[in-house]
């Protein structure tokens, strides 16, 4: 009997979760994460001036909507297991935060872990999945990242759809965004888990360098994708990890390289720096709504690789109404020079050619088309068969 039981409480709230879910993270989730730039020193005022800066820079009107505190905002559980928030940090309390954050047309998102601790040793939610998951609908929260440290010998799937299970009778659409590193596979077993999860170990704020533990460079992060892209779709992505853009590490050119292919990967964009004093050219590359259309993309294909040249690729992304997206990517040290014969890549001479980050057309399909690609960096293309 008690097996029954369990088995019609997973089917329920299974079906609850389809039927709650069924509009949410149609397209690849669009925000900001605390990590990647504040790690563990985050607070209430840092999140409410990245919210604050989010709508005044022009990011909200490109797109992006959810402000997500990572790992650290825990600290303990009281005598019923209730998370207990850091009060020095968050003095004002979840709820309050959501509010704010709600207020500025925004949405909130929060960070757990699905073992007994979270990466930075504070309170996991194993054990704890119903409990947390009312806690956070009680607060209004509209995303979880749910990292994979401290979990033992749990199987991962099963840990996933526990929270999932626990997510969809908490009775409130969330997000729920699976950060297993790709560890187990999850592209082949999360779809109908989460509407997204991670692929890699960490993404690391720097052009191809590599950590012993597993974290790398946004290039090396692409290598990994290729292959990927018959997982992803309409609420349920690969996530290649948050994005560096504006962060010290990259330079202009290389930041720019990384959001074209993010967005050729239909990659949920999670900015990661300081929203509140990023430069002029940081925000003219995370508000480019040209090349965020081709993430946001209706149609849902993740892009794929149909060239390699070492130094060089080309990447392809099918877009609704026929149209394709065109990345051509020097990875090389040295300046490129090309020229790209359209029928070799089985595209016909009827498409418009716009340049993406110039925001201009430069053409037809008809001819042959050259350019210069300088190190580390693209030429993004949008080809149409209507006038751009």
């Amino acid at each position: 009997m008690k097996k029954l039981l369990t088995f019609c409480l997973i089917f329920i709230s299974t079906i609850l979760f389809s039927q709650k879910y069924a509009e949410v993270a149609l397209t690849p989730p669009m925000g900001w994460n605390s990590w990647n730039k504040f790690a563990c020193n985050i607070n209430e005022t840092i999140v409410k001036e990245v919210a604050d800066a989010m709508v005044t820079s022009g990011m909200k009107d490109a797109g992006y909507e959810y402000i997500v505190i990572d790992d650290c905002w825990q600290i303990d559980r009281d005598s019923i297991g209730n998370i207990i928030i850091d009060p020095d940090r968050f003095p004002s309390g979840m709820k309050s935060l959501a509010d704010y954050i709600h207020s500025k047309g925004l949405k909130f998102g929060i960070y757990s872990d699905a073992g007994i601790k979270t990466c930075q040793g504070r309170p996991g939610s194993r054990g704890y999945e119903f409990q947390d998951a009312r806690t956070y609908a009680a607060w209004e929260v509209d995303y979880l990242k749910y990292d994979w440290c401290y979990h033992g010998k749990q199987n991962p799937e099963a840990s996933y759809s526990l929270m999932r299970d626990a997510l969809a009778l908490a009775g409130r659409p969330i997000v729920f965004s699976i950060c297993e590193w790709g560890s187990n596979k999850p592209w082949l077993w999360a779809k109908d888990i989460g509407h997204l999860w991670r692929t890699t170990e960490d993404i690391l704020n720097c052009w191809d360098c590599k950590e012993d533990w597993g974290g790398m460079g946004w290039p090396l992060i692409l290598d990994k994708q290729d292959g990927l892209e018959k997982y992803a779709g309409p609420g349920h992505w690969n996530d290649p990890d948050m994005l560096e853009v504006g962060n010290s590490g990259l330079t202009f050119i290389e930041s720019k390289a990384h959001f074209s292919l993010w967005c050729m990967l239909a990659a949920p964009l999670m900015a990661g720096n300081d929203l509140r004093n990023m430069s002029e050219e940081t925000r003219d590359i995370l508000t480019n709504k040209e090349v965020i259309a081709i993430d946001q993309d209706a149609l849902g294909k993740q892009g794929f690789k149909i060239i390699d040249e070492g130094d060089f690729e080309i990447w392809k992304k099918p877009l609704i109404n026929g149209d394709i997206a065109i990345c051509l990517f020097n990875r090389g040290k040295k300046t490129i020079e090309k020229e790209i014969i359209w029928d070799e890549l089985n595209i016909s001479k009827n498409f418009e050619i716009r340049d993406l980050w110039m925001k201009k057309n430069i053409g037809k399909t008809n001819n042959n088309f050259k350019t210069e690609i300088v190190s580390h960096s693209v030429v993004m293309l949008r080809l149409s068969l209507k006038k751009l």
